[in-house]
């Protein structure tokens, strides 16, 4: 009879399942790590692309800067020099009064316009959205595209507007483009054409976040549709209007190519702005450090309604 001797197995040695704990300063590094990974990317950009080139324009303003420094390298300060020879050029006035006049201009029509017809189609009727889809078709055009047909349109000789004056017995010769007391007047209107829909499409959607409720109670208690309006709608829209006057003077007070797609600045510097003035200084006359000068302007101008615009809507938040 055999016998088997069974050997008993050794114990599997045991291993801990329990987390490890992790320090708390080292939880919080590795959260500030995260936080900065995702936040990198953006900040990057802004340094590349918005802040190297405000700094680069800034100390241009204090350098004689000329084609030949491309070549050499050498740009030699200055000090103010430039600066005082802009602010001493009558151009710089002209150009600095026809900006004002243009961007308030444009701010007025466009917001007044844009406005009306917010309110008009917020109410339902046929064809309310298709009518809405096609007032954006200006602002889907590009800038240059616009001021060109406008500048076929606005054409003293064979363009339709005059055509059409002259048909319905409104005389039919004026010189739109070509005159000095009209050429800034045309350019404020078709630009006043092309910021309509940004003004209406976000005011008609600050006024769908008006409770229907106030105008039921305000026409109960006998309130007309102007006071009702006046009294209820404009308040709770004014932060919708803040950041519609805010957008629409920041991209007006620069604008550079319908008025060089329309005039070129002419005749005789009557459309002249700070944003053409910096074209025709830095990339007509090459007088870079000029051109550097009027860019920092527009940029401070900016700046300065971004600060009114933050401001404003941390008192709103308030």
């Amino acid at each position: 009879m055999s016998t088997t001797t069974a050997s008993a197995a050794a114990p599997l040695p045991q291993t801990s399942t329990a987390p490890k704990k992790v320090s708390p300063a080292r939880n919080r590094r590795r959260r500030k790590l995260t936080q900065w990974g995702f936040i990198a990317p953006a900040v990057i950009f802004m340094v590349l692309f918005f802040g190297y080139p405000l700094v680069r324009n800034v100390v241009m303003s204090f350098q004689d800067y000329s084609p030949s420094t491309f070549f050499t390298g050498k740009a030699p300060f200055n000090g103010t020099a430039n600066w005082s020879n802009v602010f001493k050029d009558e151009l710089f006035g002209k150009a600095l009064w026809h900006t004002i006049v243009f961007t308030i201009g444009s701010l007025i029509g466009q917001f007044c316009i844009g406005l009306g017809l917010a309110v008009f189609f917020s109410r339902r009727f046929p064809l309310n959205g298709l009518l809405r889809s096609l007032i954006l078709l200006p602002w889907l055009v590009p800038m240059v595209v616009s001021g060109v047909v406008w500048r076929r349109i606005f054409d003293q000789d064979t363009g339709v507007l005059n055509s059409f004056l002259a048909t319905v017995g409104f005389g039919g010769h004026t010189p739109w483009l070509t005159s000095t007391s009209m050429a800034l007047v045309s350019v404020i209107l078709v630009n006043i054409w092309i910021g309509i829909p940004f003004n209406m499409v976000i005011l008609y959607g600050g006024l769908q976040e008006v409770p229907k409720e106030l105008h039921e109670a305000a026409s109960l208690d006998g309130a007309s549709a102007w006071r009702t309006f006046r009294s209820v709608t404009l308040p709770l829209l004014k932060p919708v209007i803040t950041v519609v006057l805010v957008l629409g003077f920041m991209s007006t007070v620069k604008i550079l190519d319908l008025v060089l797609a329309l005039t070129d600045g002419g005749p005789a510097d009557s459309t002249q702005t700070l944003g053409t003035l910096t074209y025709q200084n830095s990339f007509v006359q090459l007088d870079f450090g000029a051109g550097a000068v009027v860019g920092n302007i527009l940029i401070l101008i900016s700046a300065v309604f971004a600060v009114f615009y933050l401001r404003a809507n941390r008192n709103e938040g308030k």
